[in-house]
């Protein structure tokens, strides 16, 4: 069987997704797919940046347990769009393209 490669490839975790997942390794596509899942499962989308969940829309509410993950990402793309959650409050939304760089921010 081949390796996996590219995002398919096992990635080891910080320890505050490592927690939340309760996983050390997973490749980004699972990370991603687990993510949504609590998400989903608590509804935690808003079709309004900052709006209270309504289960539906392009912004991510950050909940307690978000915010541990969302608050470590301060990365820039390679475009060179800042993308720095590390203020992020409780209540408040991320835009779910940010997505990306959350997972990016909390794996080694």
């Amino acid at each position: 069987m081949a390796e996996a490669k590219g995002l398919k490839k096992a990635v080891k975790l910080k320890s505050d997704l490592a927690n939340f997942l309760g996983e050390t390794e997973l490749p980004r596509t699972e990370i991603t797919k687990k993510l949504w899942e609590y998400i989903k499962a608590n509804k935690l989308q808003t079709k309004n940046e900052n709006g209270k969940p309504e289960n539906a829309g392009k912004y991510i509410v950050a909940d307690s347990k978000l915010l541990t993950i969302f608050k470590k990402t301060k990365s820039t793309s390679k475009s060179g769009k800042l993308t720095d959650l590390t203020n992020l409050k409780e209540g408040q939304t991320i835009d779910m393209m940010q997505m990306a760089a959350v997972v990016g921010a909390n794996i080694e």
